[in-house]
């Protein structure tokens, strides 16, 4: 049945997201999500939108919404995008800003979905090397491209590119989109979006999925100039008018809107990834420095698919990679409760001290 696919989709190697099992007392600690529930005002919010509204159409520009994080950002809400979800907001990115003749620049190793939105959109791309350190050097940018898109801190490394830096890259980048995506800066950065008043280049894209605990409901966002955010509206109402619903728009607003929680949670994140990564450490893991809600660590002469096969063994997932270039002894381990970690130690303990 094959033979009735198109030409693009014969060619296609699709992203393949973090597992989701279904293992009895699971400790799941492979998908970035928050180990912590959504503040109580988003929940209030969306019982109070679950009524005989559902069946007319959300509002399709989402302008409550877009306001509240306008707000928070202090930007004008032209100066906002969201979307079903930040992959949606960068799938739409991809197509609206970064197709051109010379090729998109993105880190060799980082968030797995940008080759596959390139292969999708017939997009020209370069890899670019990390360095040593698994840290990306804006200098290695200085080249002609199409656009530049990077996560900060990068995924799954976790490695902070820093503002100066950020700003340096947009120096020497005036005449292509530079677009960060800050989906993990919430848990140890410092956020560029101020930059965009004063960068049209500059398009900063976010998620609440991790920082706001809203993986469920999908909804992403970007900043940038309007006529960056003009360009992703052509395209969204080119493919779909209606990207979040009643409930998504209603949820995120709130979730927004209550700053105090936001920050409760993500100080309990760093404060718990300190101690993991302490505690690995101790084990005898190397462990890179995370601006994250996950650690990047390795134990030395030791495989890293082994120990993570051997820890779902005791229903703890992490995440393995099995990129040939260097990072195949890597495990990517999300950042939960003390719990959860005191239990991942436990095991690992026994892992390594049994063998």
């Amino acid at each position: 049945m094959s033979d009735y696919w198109s030409a693009v989709v014969q060619g296609l190697t699709p992203y393949v997201p973090g597992e989701q099992p279904k293992l009895p007392n699971l400790i799941k600690l492979n998908t970035n999500e928050s180990p912590y529930g959504p503040s109580r005002k988003v929940l209030d919010a969306l019982r109070t939108e679950i009524g005989d509204t559902l069946r007319l159409y959300p509002d399709p520009l989402s302008d409550k919404l877009r306001s509240a994080i306008a707000q928070r950002h202090q930007l004008t809400p032209d100066q906002v995008f969201v979307g079903n979800g930040s992959d949606e907001v960068l799938a739409h990115v991809f197509l609206a800003l970064l197709k051109h003749d010379a090729p998109v620049l993105f880190p060799d190793i980082t968030y797995s979905f940008y080759p596959v939105y390139c292969r999708l959109y017939a997009i020209d791309y370069v890899q670019v090397p990390l360095n040593a350190e698994f840290a990306i050097d804006v200098g290695d940018y200085a080249r002609p491209n199409g656009g530049i898109i990077f996560p900060n801190p990068n995924a799954p490394t976790g490695r902070l590119v820093p503002l100066v830096e950020i700003e340096r890259l947009l120096k020497s980048n005036p005449a292509s989109v530079v677009v960060i995506d800050e989906a993990y800066v919430d848990f140890g950065g410092v956020s560029c979006v101020p930059l965009v008043k004063r960068y049209p280049q500059l398009l900063v894209t976010h998620t609440l999925s991790k920082s706001h605990a809203l993986a469920g409901l999908r909804v992403g966002y970007a900043t940038g100039h309007p006529l960056l955010i003009e360009a992703l509206n052509r395209v969204k109402d080119s493919f779909n008018s209606y990207p979040l619903d009643r409930l998504a728009q209603a949820g995120a607003t709130a979730a927004i809107e209550d700053e105090t929680y936001f920050k409760q949670m993500c100080q309990k994140v760093i404060a718990t990834k300190k101690s993991l990564a302490e505690q690995l450490q101790t084990l005898g893991f190397e462990v890179l420095p995370s601006a994250a809600n996950f650690v990047f660590a390795r134990m030395p002469e030791r495989d890293g698919a082994e120990i993570a096969a051997r820890l779902r063994e005791r229903s703890i997932i992490v995440r393995h990679f099995k990129n040939p270039r260097r990072i195949a002894p890597y495990l990517r381990i999300t950042v939960g409760t003390d719990e959860q970690c005191a239990g991942l130690v436990d095991a690992l303990r026994e892992i390594v001290y049994t063998n």
